[in-house]
């Protein structure tokens, strides 16, 4: 069995955090590339949505994959097809060409993610699970922070096709380090079944109340987190006039807090119980979701008020993904990437269902964000509560 070193947290914080990465450094980008391509916002839109189908789909097949022939065949190939379609992207001549290749950058980036679910789940369980778990999201919210800020410099040195090919040199970098990762699954665990046995997997999967539970309460809450990704461009920097280095750092203070509450969860872990830690992160994220709709709709409180509220319900997914994940994946050992891969297309499939409903309600507020936002937080704690009776 790996140790689990600062070293390994690192590399499994960085590649799920490929995900978020190749997300939030493009956003500062979205209203050039509108200029650009003479598009719509909401064409420009469609390239995040397409990123998020990719990384629901993508994980479907990765996570079975993982179980059959190990952690680092996956994370490798997905890793390559990662670095060539970001190549892709930088090269893209239309927005039409750029939305297709951010579906195709996603189907091979999301192998970090459902993968290294999966390998936390082989070296850990229980509360040492949501410690690691705490942990990677440490690594994991620097890309929120960093990357938006970084996006909106290379957009001002150097146009957004600077941001691809930084991807593409990202990609690469994280291929050779999956090379040197040792196995974390080894042959004698590994399953064996062809197509019927993964269908018959995920059959189980779904139908497991508590395992759903805890994978919808977690996936629900983050699909906030993905309105929030897909409105904000709007709501901060054309809304608000907010610049795109402006908007980088209230991204950043927003991914801070989550870090932040992570770090506490993975102190708590093993001396409050986890459910109670998970209740208290649900119920911060709807009274938070709650009063930015009412901020939205009455515009009480003002610019401060929005950033106020958004950053409480951002923050709370600090407590609730680590646990919600640890909790889920719990009694899923021998299925590790089958369960790995559930959690991930939910939140993904969510997170493009909540982003398009966000673009299809749009009416130049802040409203349908806000109101996408208290939907999800909502429908997880109620599903949680109805599932896990």
């Amino acid at each position: 069995m790996l140790v689990i070193s600062w070293y390994l947290v690192v590399l499994l914080g960085a590649l799920t955090a490929i995900g978020p990465i190749s997300t939030d450094i493009y956003l500062p980008s979205f209203p050039a590339l509108a200029a650009e391509f003479a598009t719509t916002p909401a064409a420009v839109q469609r390239t995040l949505a397409a990123s998020f189908i990719g990384m629901a789909l993508g994980q479907a097949v990765y996570g079975p994959v993982s179980d059959r022939f190990g952690r680092r065949l996956p994370l490798l190939v997905g890793m390559a097809i990662f670095a060539m379609a970001s190549v892709g992207c930088a090269l893209a001549p239309g927005i039409l060409s750029l939305t297709w290749l951010r579906l195709v950058q996603a189907i091979g980036g999301c192998a970090g993610v459902v993968v290294t679910r999966a390998v936390a789940r082989d070296l850990a369980q229980g509360a040492a699970m949501v410690r690691l778990m705490a942990r990677l999201m440490l690594v994991f919210a620097l890309a929120p922070i960093l990357g938006p800020s970084i996006g909106g410099w290379l957009l001002a040195a150097m146009g957004w096709r600077a941001v691809f090919w930084l991807l593409a040199l990202y990609g690469v970098a994280m291929l050779g380090a999956v090379w040197l990762l040792p196995e974390s699954l080894p042959p004698e665990r590994r399953q064996h079944g062809g197509a019927a046995s993964v269908l018959q997997t995920y059959a189980r999967l779904l139908r497991d109340r508590r395992f759903m539970a805890y994978a919808l309460g977690g996936t629900l809450g983050m699909g906030g987190m993905f309105a929030y990704i897909a409105g904000s461009p709007f709501v901060f920097m054309q809304l608000h006039g907010v610049s795109p280095q402006g908007y980088g750092l209230l991204f950043g203070l927003n991914a801070a807090g989550i870090m932040g509450v992570a770090q506490w969860v993975g102190r708590l872990a093993g001396r409050v119980p986890p459910v109670r830690i998970l209740a208290w992160g649900q119920g911060t994220s709807v009274v938070a979701a709650l009063g930015l709709v009412l901020v939205a709709a009455t515009g009480w409180g003002g610019f401060w008020a929005l950033v106020g509220t958004l950053w409480c319900y951002i923050a709370s997914l600090g407590g609730i993904m680590p646990v919600s994940t640890a909790m889920a994946m719990g009694a899923q050992g021998k299925v590790a990437g089958s369960a790995s891969a559930v959690i991930g297309v939910l939140q993904f499939g969510i997170g493009a269902g909540a982003g398009m409903l966000v673009s299809v309600l749009g009416d130049g507020t802040a409203l349908p964000m806000a109101l996408a936002m208290a939907i999800c937080g909502l429908g997880g704690l109620g599903l949680r509560l109805f599932l896990a009776r």
